[in-house]
């Protein structure tokens, strides 16, 4: 006889015979309810109990009508398994299966017109491969701040039926690792009935709150995949010039840096050689902060929490960068309801946050949620910086927004490129950072300084960082706007 404990905490005992369907009766059920007791969460508890090694067709059969499937993401997504469950969800008819995420790469089978009865996909910060089944109406997207995402979990207001996950290999303790991605995973998999986790060879091993231990998986699924590959594009000139202007302007030595993935971070990353003692607390980073360990500028001596220590929630990148937070203690995997508190975020010293947008008015909103009506991303970690940078306790923080200030890709009635920084927003943009939050707002033309302004003097200093191409007009428009010239 063999004594086990299901994920809500029951203890039950089962003999070699018949033991997968009581196992799978209770674990989803949970109705043994004469002798129970209730046991840590805590996923890195060790348990006396063996996850059972299935296929991935196997393992998603427990997934049934009705249910909410949370899905991890990023470079960590589990693929395999998620083709299984599409599949499985078609066969037997399923509906009504909701699947949360955060942020997934690769396809997403689930949320093709034909799945629109079987499956509700969820985004807490839509992806990609979600973009079109939100916006036809086929799947939901939650607005909220990266930090407060762990949250739905635990205040139970996204009760978890089945979490689908990514690990790496157990080691001779029966630690798995969540690797690239610890975000929200790890309070999803807190308060789920049932976990699968695809289990793969080339998911780096990291450490902080990445650890899970094999106990706690219900179904393990072994399938190596190499896993995405991001960043590898060099920088174009005006990401170059962007990167230049805040290195040059608005990084000082020892300052703690939030910065993701993309051209203008490597960029700006490139141009730090010359300074020191730079730190990194960010949600994710890039492969430019390889070099600069490396060459002994990022130390993460200064910093007021997690010194010595580059403090991030989930990576995306190349191998390069995969392989360097392979087993590294370096790195620090944490929730985002701990890289992304502001109250934590403002006790680093000099805090420089660099995130994007979509587009910036003349008064200093910045657009990042959507172009439009049409959704595109979220509230992300962007005003979580953004704030805790505003914030910060030595009085230093630079919270800054970067973008190129035409979009290529689109022309106005002349054939030249658009504007990025507009007299007004599109209608039914997402403002994800108000004006009032503005600090920074950093083009290939320089930076501007809009804290303290006014509407008029905010219009001078945008405009300033404007094409030549558009700053005759966007004069024009601030006049029609505010019923009065941008001064300085």
């Amino acid at each position: 006889m063999a004594s086990a404990i299901n994920r809500i905490g029951f203890r039950f005992t089962v003999g070699n015979q018949g033991s997968k369907k009581i196992w799978s009766t209770i674990v989803r059920n949970g109705t043994n309810s004469k002798s129970y007791f209730t046991y840590t969460p805590q996923v890195s508890q060790i348990l006396d109990r063996e996850p059972k090694w299935v296929s991935a067709d196997e393992a998603v059969q427990c997934i049934k009508s009705g249910d909410t499937v949370f899905v991890g993401g990023a470079a960590s997504t589990p693929i395999e398994v998620l083709r299984s469950m599409t599949d499985h969800g078609k066969q037997k008819q399923l509906k009504n299966v909701r699947v949360c995420s955060m942020h997934t790469e690769f396809e997403s089978p689930y949320s093709e017109p034909e799945c629109a009865d079987i499956f509700r996909p969820t985004a807490f910060f839509i992806s990609a491969n979600l973009r079109k089944c939100i916006n036809e109406g086929r799947g939901d997207a939650i607005p909220l701040f990266l930090h407060d995402i762990p949250y739905l979990f635990e205040r139970k207001l996204i009760p978890v039926d089945v979490s689908i996950i990514t690990v790496s290999p157990p080691d001779h303790h029966g630690f798995c690792s969540l690797g690239t991605s610890v975000d929200c995973i790890r309070s999803a998999l807190s308060h789920s009935k049932v976990i699968i986790a695809q289990v793969n060879k080339h998911m780096p091993r990291t450490f902080g709150e990445a650890i899970i231990h094999q106990s706690h998986i219900d179904f393990a699924v072994k399938h190596d995949r190499e896993l995405p590959v991001h960043g590898d594009k060099a920088p174009t000139a005006t990401e170059s010039a962007i990167g230049k202007h805040i290195a040059d302007n608005l990084v000082e030595d020892g300052a703690t840096l939030q910065m993701g993935i993309g051209a203008i971070p490597d960029a700006t990353l490139s141009c730090l050689k010359d300074h020191k003692d730079l730190g990194i607390h960010s949600e994710m980073f890039s492969i430019g902060v390889i070099d600069l360990v490396r060459s002994g500028v990022i130390t993460n001596h200064n910093k007021k929490l997690d010194r010595g220590l580059i403090v991030t929630s989930f990576l995306m990148g190349n191998q390069k960068l995969y392989d360097f937070v392979d087993n590294n203690p370096l790195i620090c995997m944490r929730q985002v309801s701990y890289t992304n508190n502001v109250h934590i975020i403002s006790q680093q010293p000099k805090m420089t946050a660099i995130n994007s947008c979509i587009e910036v008015d003349l008064t200093g909103q910045i657009v990042s949620g959507s172009i439009g009506y049409r959704m595109y991303s979220g509230y992300g970690g962007q005003v979580d910086f953004i704030r805790g940078a505003a914030e910060g306790f030595d009085g230093k923080g630079k919270p800054i927004i970067a973008l190129g200030s035409v979009n290529p890709k689109t022309k106005d009635e002349r054939g030249v490129p658009t504007s990025k920084i507009v007299p007004i927003i599109k209608e039914g943009a997402t403002v994800v950072t108000t004006s009032a939050h503005a600090h920074y707002v950093v083009t290939e033309f320089g930076v501007a300084s809009l804290f303290g302004k006014s509407l008029r003097q905010r219009a001078h200093a945008l405009i300033n960082v404007a094409h030549p191409d558009h700053r005759e007009w966007l004069e024009k428009a601030s006049f029609d706007r505010l019923k009065v010239m941008p001064s300085a």
